[in-house]
């Protein structure tokens, strides 16, 4: 495990065969909601990330049955451990009774991995999710499956959601300890969330000083008592003092300032994002700009690295965990934040010089880079185009619980993808985003990472003119399905009162359709883009005259920005110049 020290630790996240840190997960209450419905948002973000949907269909096991462990990101065999009676089936990170968890890797203090640990982050969460119904019942799973057989990943934020609650899980490992450190706490309905690769939870409650704090010695009550709002491991205070990493009184320990101290990368690449989703809801985030930025990360003490943390080395102008928001927050919404780039605020990344003459918001890796001794960053937005896929997720406590769930699910850059509801119920993966069709490095002409691909790097290379045409479709997708889902939901139910099997096989039906129409029509887009666009002009059809064998299409030459034919100036002086 590496600290994150610069930014080019931070800008990458993790997912199956390489370990990469930089998603992005926003957390939606149902009192925040405009339906009633939880949601997490996902944006897996990784280079060499391929975009599928990931399915474990439900099963049965025999007594005795193991289960093979393997890693995440290697794919490196790590050991067996025992398999459950039962399996729920699981759409994505979505199972059928709408339990939905995402995460977000801010890798913490070195050397915190147990070596030798079974449980990585990723088999947590799919482990979890076809074993467990509700968000507590995850907590309690992933605490006992650490706890058990070790945890070899870095340090992670888990966004835990069902359709009456909303969670985030900070955990990392205890080093040479078998098990984790850790601390859960439940955002209050009305209220909204987010992290982004930078540990969020400072102080909690400690349980002996209110009744609505457990610690993990307590955990039946955890799961009865619905009044419990935070949880943490036994020894998570205790830990840090036995191995120097805090100094100070058990209440105002700061879980996130003595596990991930935050830094500038941690600031600036990271909390940002969550920043920018928290300033789309509420007012007054501007005074938490400069924490944002980086550029003033307030302090009592220095930060020192590699030395004990105090109450006075904690930042004092922090982001709250989380805040309210002056509207209610709806599923278009939550695929509005995903698309940020830093809109409206000094960093716009579409307006600076690297934008190109076509406004560009995105800047090609690396991200950090040196002028004349200098060091500068470009900057780290929610929206980036190495998504492999992303999502957000919907549970709701209106409908028939095994038949609620929908995986607001799309592929490649969240900026330009389509959200497509993909039902977690289903028994069958729609073959544009089915495993094993295509991979990071095998073109497949009928997978959408590949469709959607070819449209958004296309896209970016005359960004100003092209992208529009892609949120226009973007709107009329994803506007039409929240419309029709409730058609969809009232048909499913009436066939369950009949024969749930229906349901299900119905629900199934409609989630494959809509994803294959999409990426097929998503095909012909590409093509008509290309067409259109190709050389750097931008023709449109004329009608063929009378008399006239053909007819050739109106053709526009679109022009770079004044600011960029002036930097052709400044650098090339009067070499251009006509005489």
């Amino acid at each position: 495990m590496k600290k994150i020290l610069t930014l080019a630790l931070v800008m990458m996240c993790l997912i199956p065969m390489t370990r990469v840190k930089a998603c992005t997960n926003f957390l939606i209450t149902k009192g925040a909601s405009t339906d009633g419905s939880t949601m997490i948002s996902y944006a897996a973000d990784s280079h060499v990330l391929y975009g599928e949907l990931y399915y474990f269909p439900a099963a049965d096991h025999p007594e005795g049955a193991m289960r093979d462990i393997y890693d995440w990101d290697s794919g490196k065999y790590l050991g067996q451990i025992p398999e459950v009676p039962h399996t729920y089936n699981v759409v994505g990170n979505m199972n059928e009774w709408q339990l939905a968890i995402g995460e977000t890797t801010y890798g913490g203090l070195p050397n915190m991995g147990n070596e030798g640990g079974l449980m990585d982050y990723g088999s947590l969460i799919y482990i979890t999710l076809q074993r467990c119904k509700t968000a507590r019942e995850a907590i309690k799973n992933i605490a006992e499956l650490t706890s058990l057989y070790g945890y070899p990943s870095d340090g992670e934020s888990f966004s835990i959601a069902d359709p009456e609650e909303v969670w985030i899980m900070e955990l990392i490992g205890k080093g040479k300890e078998k098990g984790i450190v850790w601390v859960a706490r439940r955002i209050p309905d009305g209220y909204v969330s987010g992290h982004a690769n930078q540990a969020r939870i400072t102080t909690f409650p400690l349980a002996k000083k209110n009744k609505t704090s457990v610690t993990s010695k307590n955990m039946n009550k955890f799961l009865k008592d619905k009044n419990i709002d935070c949880i943490y491991a036994d020894d998570v205070i205790s830990f840090a003092k036995k191995n120097n990493l805090y100094v100070g009184p058990d209440e105002l320990f700061s879980f996130s300032d003595v596990y991930n101290p935050v830094t500038f990368s941690g600031a600036r690449a990271c909390d940002i994002r969550v920043w920018a989703m928290f300033n789309s809801v509420t007012d007054g985030m501007e005074q938490y700009w400069d924490y944002a930025t980086g550029r003033d990360i307030k302090r009592s003490k220095p930060y020192i690295e590699g030395q004990p943390q105090t109450p006075e080395t904690f930042p004092t102008n922090r982001m709250p965990l989380w805040v309210k928001p002056t509207e209610k927050v709806s599923v278009l919404d939550m695929m509005r934040f995903m698309r940020d780039h830093l809109e409206g605020t000094e960093l716009d990344m579409s307006l600076d010089l690297g934008a190109g003459p076509f406004h560009c918001p995105y800047r090609w890796r690396p991200m950090d880079f040196e002028v004349d001794g200098v060091e500068y960053v470009h900057e780290r937005t929610t929206a980036t185009q190495q998504t492999g896929f992303s999502f957000i997720s919907q549970s709701r406590s209106n409908t028939i619980p095994q038949l609620g769930g929908i995986l607001w699910f799309g592929v490649d850059d969240a900026a330009s993808t389509v959200y497509c509801p993909m039902y977690t119920c289903m028994t069958e993966i729609p073959l544009c985003y089915r495993q094993g069709n295509g991979s990071i490095m095998e073109y497949s002409d009928t997978a959408g990472f590949w469709i959607f691909n070819q449209v958004s790097n296309f896209a970016y290379t005359k960004y100003n003119y092209i992208h529009p045409e892609i949120e226009k479709l973007q709107s009329e997708y994803e506007t039409k399905w929240v419309e029709q889902v409730k058609d969809i939901d009232a048909k499913a139910a009436s066939l369950y009162e009949k024969n749930p099997q229906e349901a299900v096989a119905y629900l199934t039906r409609f989630s494959n359709l809509e994803a294959d129409s999409l990426v097929a029509n998503w095909k012909m887009f590409y093509q008509y883009l290309f067409v259109k666009y190709m050389d750097g002009n931008i023709k449109t059809a004329r009608e063929v005259p009378e008399n006239y064998k053909y007819y050739a299409p109106e053709v526009i030459q679109p022009k770079y920005s004044d600011d960029f034919y002036r930097a052709i100036i400044e650098q090339t002086g009067d070499k251009l110049k006509v005489y």
